[in-house]
């Protein structure tokens, strides 16, 4: 067998495999006589089939098998006697003009993992995010929560609640239910009709020109109106076109948001209500989301001067895998939100550029890790854990599910991971502390 590594370009490696055809027959007859044991045929009892049918029967499959498993062995052992860290699969093919008297000949074309190469991390700049949470941010917050919980009352009809005021007419914030018919050209089209409809007025649901018309009606009135559909509209049948709408209003709502009170409070999960209890959960909740957040943000700060620092080949096989992993992926994500996917292209090449920083950035991290001895100890899982399971209702519950799976280890001790290189790149790189308003944090995460 050779050990001859020839070098293609940058990270493409070829061997040649000599596999002796006498050690393939070998194992090919003590396969069948394995299967011989077991072997049924109309005529026979089992595992009295003679060999000349089993081997007609079974030879080809089980030929197959044993020259791929002793040609996979063959390369394996080249790759190590050669100290080659194989990255992806090799591919494997007869060698062309090869002739080895006894022997099967075969080239493996491969790649080898890329030597990584980490600059001077005392000079580049990280940007370590931080935000405060203040009064302002915990009332915006129960704002938000009222909302959510937030119900319809007919106008003019008294309630517990009250009757919504003199003006019975819809106004921003109420929600309308009415009828709608719309004609381009005197003619009904698709999608422009429909009874009975609801929505709030003032949350953009329907276009600009169509809430405009509906405000200031009561119930029982109509209105007729123009409404031009913007160009790059989504229903491609009216985009850019002008269509005449008829409206008749049949019910007017006002919106009622629960009082701040001991009962809002008990609805968030504190038992005896009380307002301060729930201001101080509130502000635990934000600090904890906030925390996520701006660590994302230094994370991603942090992963992107890695970037600009290295120098490293990315081998292509690599690259591939991960661009159709990611299109499954996407595949998968669409066939889960009822998005029938059957015909649809999914190109590799779409995720090549998303692939290229993947594979590059864990191969970075691998490097850090092996260079630095930055790999996550158990004590470190356990914490991250811990507080993980904090935001949950049974945090032993949460701390139980990830310890009955292996695999879910695995995905906190490459979280850790990560953390342990961003924090040693902060403690050699120039940190630079910027706040980020709350609002643009919230509105803005990233992953």
């Amino acid at each position: 067998m050779s050990t001859e590594v020839e070098t293609l370009e940058k990270l493409e490696r070829r061997v040649t495999l000599t596999v002796p055809l006498a050690e393939i027959n070998a194992e090919v007859e003590k396969r069948l006589k394995v299967r011989a044991r077991t072997a049924k045929a109309p005529g026979f009892r089992p595992g009295k089939v003679p060999m000349k049918m089993i081997a007609a029967q079974y030879g080809p499959m089980v030929e197959n098998e044993v020259l791929n498993d002793t040609v996979g062995r063959a390369f394996a052992t080249t790759a190590a006697s050669n100290n080659l860290r194989v990255a992806g699969y090799p591919r494997i093919e007869p060698k062309e003009g090869a002739s080895v008297e006894g022997s099967l000949v075969f080239q493996a074309t491969f790649e080898i993992y890329p030597e990584v190469k980490i600059g001077d991390l005392s000079a580049i700049e990280i940007e370590k995010s931080r935000s405060d949470i203040t009064d302002a941010e915990i009332d915006k917050t129960i704002d938000i929560l009222r909302k959510q919980r937030v119900h319809f009352h007919t106008k003019g009809e008294h309630h517990a609640h009250g009757d919504g005021g003199a003006d019975v007419a819809a106004l921003n914030g109420d929600r309308v239910t009415i009828d709608f018919v719309g004609k381009i050209d005197g003619v009904e089209f698709a999608g422009g009709k429909a009874d009975n409809f609801s929505f709030v007025l003032g949350e953009g649901r329907m276009l600009a020109d169509f809430e405009k018309a509906t405000i200031g009606l009561k119930v029982g009135e109509s209105r007729t109106f123009p409404l031009d559909f913007p160009e790059d509209y989504h229903g491609k049948d009216v985009a850019g076109k002008t269509a005449e709408f008829t409206i008749t209003v049949k019910n007017v709502e006002w919106a009622h948001m629960p009082e701040v009170n001991t009962e809002f409070a008990q609805s968030l999960g504190i038992p005896d209500g009380d307002l301060q209890k729930m201001r101080d959960d509130i502000r635990v909740n934000l600090e904890r989301e906030v925390g996520s957040r701006v660590k994302s943000r230094t994370k991603q700060s942090v992963m992107d001067a890695l970037l600009k620092v290295a120098e490293l080949d990315v081998p292509k096989s690599l690259l591939e895998q991960d661009a159709e992993r990611l299109a499954e992926m996407t595949r998968e994500d669409m066939r889960q939100r009822g998005v029938n996917v059957k015909d649809m292209p999914f190109p590799a090449d779409l995720f090549t550029q998303q692939a290229d920083r993947r594979v590059r950035l864990g191969l970075i991290l691998s490097e850090m890790v092996k260079a630095n001895s930055l790999s996550a100890t158990p004590d470190q899982i356990k914490t991250y854990i811990e507080d993980f399971s904090k935001a949950y209702e049974d945090p032993q519950q949460v701390i139980k599910y990830y310890y009955s799976d292996r695999n879910r280890i695995a995905e906190v001790e490459a979280l850790v991971l990560e953390e342990n290189v961003v924090n040693f790149v902060l403690e050699k790189a120039k940190v630079k502390e910027t706040t980020v308003p709350f609002d643009d944090l919230m509105n803005n995460s990233q992953d």
